[in-house]
């Protein structure tokens, strides 16, 4: 028995493993299973400390493997796990921007100065409608079990962005999206609208992984495989139909525009920004647009270039469907939650304009508009986090009147946050559709540019709609109040508006690397 064993295993070929090369997301995986340890076995006094030090640490620790391994990684990127993920340029980019904005999002999950006890509930089987006292939720009332979601779902979209076929991309989306279902519905307050929330964004997304799981088999039934090089391969020399081809991107494309809240696929993104926790709505808003878009930046990149001028039409109508529904549908917005979520379908539009130049200028300037966009929009749900009265975040716009009178250091601060959305010179916003605009022009879409500069000027209206209305009204005498915001608030806030700040004023140092290199295309 020994000896037939033996004979196997030599012709295992035993798959490769750089592990220097994906060390950091094997520390937030590990890390994530490790939270899951420590809610099973750690008294309840002692999991909110340990859980957030731990997620920081695991972050850090991620950042610094990172950091060791870009100044010494191939140029070409290499190919690891039986060629399952490909650790290249722009995923090392990719990364880095995960981990930077995960930990903005995280000093906001970990704050409890805000809302007594944090902002998730304490108690997981609470009825929808109950509102939870003081007494309650004391000092170790919070969920911690939001730390490990928020890592797993961390870790997914580290595997996503760097996925080499299409089979590993659904399994990381999964391990992506599961998580922040339940996250969703954690919210201390208006249980039943973020349970709703929860429940809608999982039914939809479960439609949206069908696609691209339908969308997987038929581009398989296509080329044989499900590697993306193969993919290439397949459709740049064969005498099969074209009609699994183009039927199986169209499905797979749905999956993906699903995930970056583009229009027409954007259903689920207005309720569930306004229904799920602030922090985690800032950690969906930033982060899972940063996954998709490199999830499709690589897809149509590596897999698709080759025939770019069938669905090139396709992606240039979506992609105006999705400013005019982000521009206009943001124009009747009377809650700021869901006008920033309007907003983020605008910008989905913007970055797939970018995502459709498949040059090298398209491909760093989309890289750096989903940088710029992500510390914004994390730093602009942080201020949203600190407006409140007696039933919580005061989100209606009417509450925000007068509130440079309340707070004139918070309505500066949004102020510069909603320029910098509106893409005003000085802010990374700026910076971010200039570099994207350009590369499109200089492949051929000025039309397209044409109308995204339209739409760009139309949804500066509503971001300038709520900067005249906390300057120039007075604010209600039973308005609400404007929270002193804890060290973790503080730290997130301020991260985000040196970050749009720097990227606005000295851009350089982001643009030359998210234009070192290209996708590997093995």
């Amino acid at each position: 028995m020994n000896v037939f064993l033996a004979q196997q295993a030599d012709r295992i070929d035993v798959p490769a493993i750089d592990y220097a090369a994906i060390l950091p997301m094997l520390i937030i995986l590990g890390a994530a299973c490790i939270g899951v340890l420590f809610e099973a076995f750690l008294p309840k006094h002692q999991r909110w400390p340990g859980q957030v030090v731990l997620t920081l640490l695991a972050i850090a620790a991620a950042g610094v493997a990172l950091g060791a391994y870009v100044g010494d990684s191939p140029a070409r990127g290499v190919t690891t796990l039986s060629g399952t993920l490909s650790i290249d340029k722009p995923a090392l980019f990719l990364w880095g921007t995960l981990l930077a904005l995960a930990l903005g999002a995280v000093l906001l999950i970990a704050d409890r100065s805000i809302e007594p006890g944090g902002a998730f509930v304490a108690q997981a089987g609470i009825a929808p409608g109950t509102v939870q006292d003081r007494a309650q939720v004391g000092s170790t009332g919070m969920q911690t079990e939001v730390f490990p979601l928020a890592l797993f779902a961390l870790g997914g979209m580290m595997a996503f962005c760097s996925a080499n076929d299409l089979l590993t991309m659904f399994i990381a989306l999964e391990v992506l999206s599961l998580p922040l279902y339940l996250m969703c519905g954690l919210a201390r307050r208006r249980r039943l609208l973020s349970q709703e929330a929860a429940v809608k964004y999982f039914l939809l997304g479960a439609f949206a992984s069908a696609f691209f799981l339908y969308g997987l088999a038929l581009l398989y039934g296509y080329a044989g495989s499900v590697k993306l090089a193969d993919i290439a391969n397949a459709t740049a020399g064969t005498d099969r139909s074209d009609t699994l081809l183009f039927a199986g991107l169209g499905l797979l494309m749905v999956g993906l525009l699903f995930k970056g809240s583009v229009g027409p696929f954007h259903t689920w993104t207005p309720d569930v920004y306004q229904g799920a926790p602030t922090p985690v709505t800032a950690f969906m808003a930033a982060c899972t647009k940063v996954a998709a878009f490199g999830g499709m930046l690589r897809v149509l990149t590596v897999a698709f270039e080759s025939t770019s001028w069938e669905w090139r039409g396709v992606l240039w109508g979506v992609a105006i469907i999705s400013m005019v529904i982000g521009a206009v549908l943001g124009l009747t917005q009377t809650d700021v939650k869901r006008m920033i979520a309007y907003s983020s379908i605008a910008h989905a539009g913007f970055l797939l304009v970018g995502t459709m130049a498949l040059t090298e200028d398209g491909l760093s300037g989309t890289l750096f508009y989903l940088l710029a966009y992500g510390f914004t929009t994390l730093a602009a749900f942080g201020v949203i986090s600190l407006v409140r009265d007696s039933s919580g975040e005061a989100t209606h716009l009417s509450a925000w009147a007068g509130l440079a009178k309340r707070s004139p250091l918070l309505a500066a601060v949004f102020t510069f946050l909603l320029l910098a959305l509106a893409g005003i010179p000085l802010t990374s916003g700026f910076v971010g559709k200039f570099v994207v605009f350009s590369a499109a022009l200089s492949d051929g879409m000025a039309p397209l540019v044409v109308i995204a500069l339209v739409f760009s000027a139309v949804a500066a209206f509503f971001y300038l709609r709520v900067v005249v209305l906390m300057y120039f009204s007075e604010p209600a005498p039973d308005g609400p109040t404007v929270s002193v915001p804890g060290a973790f608030t503080t730290a997130a806030i301020t991260l985000g508006v040196a970050v749009t700040l720097l990227l606005g004023v000295l851009p350089a140092f982001a643009l030359n690397w998210a234009g070192a290199g290209g996708f590997a295309l093995s």
